[in-house]
């Protein structure tokens, strides 16, 4: 039982090629029953890790590994299919790709940074979520997603580049309080 959470989150992975193969496939509402799901799950591994210390290393990666390639293939390829703007996509796959960057970058210099959650970055990550649930749900269900994908662009677009500027400052912080070599000629 102490694995549950694990499993659950390597359920979630696996929810990953088919949700994006359901999207493409234009099967919306089981893709919307698909990222549903996930986010469920996503609730569920975390509370049972947390209720009954279940916590493990590997969770710690796991789960933020299943919960980035879920919202990451989701947003590019409602991008690809034109549901949402491709200049959103750029973004939230930019902030991604910039902080995983800062991240290799800082152990590749013998400087490892711990990566910690930060406020701005939970809000982000909620509301891309919401995004695109949304953006699901009237792509199943119908309705127009003129509203919707407008202005749950600009409002995660500003979420997304205000946590990449957090993680960014955070990092040169780190970068910068780190020991310097002195180098002797």
């Amino acid at each position: 039982m102490r694995n549950l959470p694990n499993l659950i989150s390597l359920m979630r992975l696996l929810l990953v090629p088919l949700t994006v193969w359901l999207i493409l496939s234009e099967a919306y509402s089981l893709a919307f029953a698909s990222f549903v799901l996930a986010g469920v799950s996503d609730g569920v591994d975390g509370f049972l890790a947390r209720r009954y210390d279940w916590r493990s290393r590997l969770g710690t990666y796991l789960d933020p590994l299943a919960d980035k390639a879920l919202v990451v293939s989701v947003f590019v390829t409602l991008g690809f299919l034109k549901l949402i703007p491709t200049w959103l996509v750029i973004i939230v796959v930019s902030r991604d790709v910039l902080i995983i960057g800062a991240v290799l970058l800082s152990r590749l210099v013998d400087n490892p940074v711990r990566v910690q959650p930060l406020m701005v970055s939970k809000v982000n990550t909620a509301a891309q979520i919401c995004y695109l649930v949304g953006v699901l749900a009237l792509a199943a269900f119908g309705g127009p997603l003129s509203l919707l994908v407008d202005v749950g662009s600009i409002a995660v677009a500003l979420l997304t580049v205000l946590s990449g500027a957090a993680y960014l400052m955070a990092w040169l912080r780190h970068v910068a309080e780190a020991p310097h070599e002195d180098k002797k000629p």
